[in-house]
C-alpha cells in the first residue's frame, strides 16, 4: 500500500497529500494512479479532516480531488497534471472515437434510468457510505454529468468549480421527478449528437475549470465519470438485494480510464 503517514515520509520534500472524499470517482482514480506507480502519499479525507478545508483554501481551491506537495498542486481530474506533481512519467493512452463515446454514454445513461427505477421510493433517500449523498442524489448526478457536457456543447456554457456538486431541486421529492430528468437529458444528448455532434471538431479546447482539456477529453471524462457512478448505483442495487435489470457488461468499460474499484477502501463500506 502506497499511503503513508507524514511521519513515515523521510525525505527533504514536503509530503505529497491526496485530498479526496468518499464516492468521488476522480478521487479514487487519482489515488489508484499514485498507488499503481508506487508513489507514497498522505491520504486526506476532507469530510473527516479538521484542517483539510483550510489547507485547500490556502492553495486557492475548494473542490477535490487535489494532489499537493507544499504549494505545488494539481487537480486530480487530470492525470497528466497529477503525474507532474508526483514525479511520474505518464504514458498517454489513445482516446476512444467520439461516436463510440456517444454510444457508451447513451448506454450508461439508459442503465442508470433502469436501475434507479428498481429502487423503492422509500429507499431513494438513503445515503451512500461515508458521504452525505443519497441514492436519489447519486442518480441525479449521473444525469447531470451528461447535461453539463451537452450544455457546454450546445450553449457554450463553461464548466465551473462546484458544478459537479449540485443536488436535485428541493421540489423533486419523488422518484418520478429524477427519472423524468434523466429522460430529458437523454433527449438533449441525442439531439446534440444528431444535429451537431457528428460534425464537431473535438480537438478544440474545452472550457472546463480543472485544467487544459480538449473537447474530446471532456467527452471521455463525461463518459467514464457517469459510468463510474452507474457502477456505484448497480452496487446499491446489489446491497439492497435487487437483481439489476440488464446490467452493463465489462465490455462497456474497455478503453475508458475507469478506476479499478467501485468504492473507496478508505471509506466506510456498504
Amino acid at each position: 500500500m502506497a499511503e503513508q503517514s507524514p511521519f513515515e515520509l523521510h525525505n527533504s520534500q514536503p509530503p505529497l497529500k491526496a485530498y479526496w472524499q468518499p464516492g468521488c470517482t476522480s478521487c479514487l482514480r487519482m489515488k489508484e494512479f499514485l498507488t499503481r506507480h508506487g508513489v507514497p502519499f498522505v491520504s486526506v479525507n476532507v469530510l473527516e479532516s479538521e484542517t483539510a478545508r483550510d489547507e485547500l483554501a490556502a492553495l486557492g481551491v475548494r473542490t477535490v480531488p487535489i494532489l499537493a506537495r507544499g504549494n505545488d498542486w494539481a487537480n486530480g481530474q487530470v492525470l497528466g497534471d497529477v503525474a507532474r506533481v508526483a514525479g511520474i512519467t505518464l504514458e498517454v493512452a489513445p482516446l476512444l472515437p467520439p461516436p463510440e463515446l456517444y454510444r457508451r454514454l447513451t448506454l450508461i445513461q439508459s442503465a442508470a434510468q433502469r436501475h434507479f427505477s428498481q429502487i423503492s421510493g422509500t429507499d431513494i433517500g438513503k445515503h451512500l457510505p461515508g458521504r452525505p449523498r443519497s441514492y436519489a442524489d447519486l442518480t441525479f448526478h449521473i444525469f447531470h454529468i451528461a447535461e453539463l457536457f451537452v450544455a457546454h456543447m450546445t450553449l457554450g456554457r463553461q464548466l465551473v468549480e462546484g458544478d459537479y456538486n449540485r443536488k436535485p431541486p428541493a421540489i423533486w421529492t419523488s422518484k418520478g421527478s429524477i427519472l423524468a430528468y434523466g429522460r430529458d437529458v437523454q433527449t438533449q444528448l441525442h439531439t446534440w449528437w444528431e444535429e451537431r455532434g457528428r460534425n464537431t471538431d473535438f480537438a478544440v479546447p474545452a472550457r472546463v475549470y480543472y485544467g487544459k482539456q480538449s473537447v474530446h477529453e471532456f467527452f471521455e471524462r463525461t463518459t467514464w465519470h457517469s459510468g463510474q457512478h452507474a457502477r456505484q448505483l448497480a452496487l446499491v442495487l446489489e446491497k439492497l438485494g435487487i437483481v439489476a435489470d440488464r446490467p452493463l457488461g465489462p465490455e462497456i468499460w474497455q478503453g475508458l480510464p475507469m478506476p479499478q474499484k467501485i468504492w473507496d477502501d478508505d471509506a466506510m463500506k456498504f
